[in-house]
């Protein structure tokens, strides 16, 4: 029986949503040096998901303050097309988007290659899986939310782990076929007593808000995640 192919070393992406915006810099630069490997930008609207957060001069004001690690850029934003320049000159390392967002998404996929990132594809809690028949080749990132998009702090949605085994199973047959590794990232509720069970499902990368923004020591939250994700 052939091995399943050997899975990319875990990412832990704090996402900056849940942190103290007056210190965002520094909070930033604490959280990095305390292990995190990426930045994860939630982007939101207020028209595709009901609540307004933070844009690409947020994303160029990090670089300028001297970030270096990956920003991993989360569009919640219809349309799509417009953003994906803006925050490709201000910095982003990968930028991803909900195919619902986009009026065609291989045309988004191309726009966001074009302008050096690498691209995502991100899929609500009810979003099927079909989405990805045709774009799983053109990915660097597959992200799955468990909660539904638009507010930090919800609950984990237990069904997501099914949806992890099934995305994992395609991202698997994809690499042993030849093709290309694709990332699978998990956003919402994740934290220390469920990314375990996250990371067996399939996961490889972590965006954890409150879990690792609300507690005192950070470095010491991101060691017991990957403790957790190891073991």
């Amino acid at each position: 029986m052939t091995a399943p192919p050997a899975r990319q070393p875990a990412v832990i992406a704090p996402s900056i949503l849940s942190a103290n915006f007056a210190k965002l810099g520094a909070e930033v630069d604490a959280v990095l040096a305390a292990g995190a490997d990426w930045v994860h930008f939630d982007v939101m609207d207020n028209h595709y998901v009901p609540n307004l957060t933070i844009g690409p001069l947020v994303c160029e004001a990090l670089r300028k303050h001297g970030v270096t690690a990956p920003i991993d850029v989360h569009l919640m934003v219809e349309p799509v097309d417009r953003l994906v320049p803006d925050f490709a000159h201000a910095g982003a390392t990968l930028i991803s988007f909900h195919p619902e967002a986009s009026q065609h998404v291989d045309r988004t996929l191309g726009l966001i290659r074009e302008q050096g990132c690498q691209t995502g594809l991100v899929l609500n809690p009810a979003t099927p899986l079909s989405w990805l028949d045709h774009t799983l080749e053109h990915l660097d990132l597959v992200l799955l939310m468990s909660v539904n998009p638009g507010f930090g702090g919800q609950r984990f949605i237990p069904s997501t782990l099914d949806k992890l085994r099934a995305v994992r199973a395609r991202i698997d047959a994809q690499v042993a076929a030849g093709g290309r590794p694709v990332r699978l990232e998990i956003d919402g509720g994740v934290k220390e007593d469920n990314i375990a069970a996250i990371a067996a499902a399939g996961a490889d990368t972590f965006v954890a808000g409150s879990a690792i923004f609300g507690a005192k020591d950070y470095a010491t939250v991101i060691a017991q995640m990957r403790r957790a994700i190891a073991g």
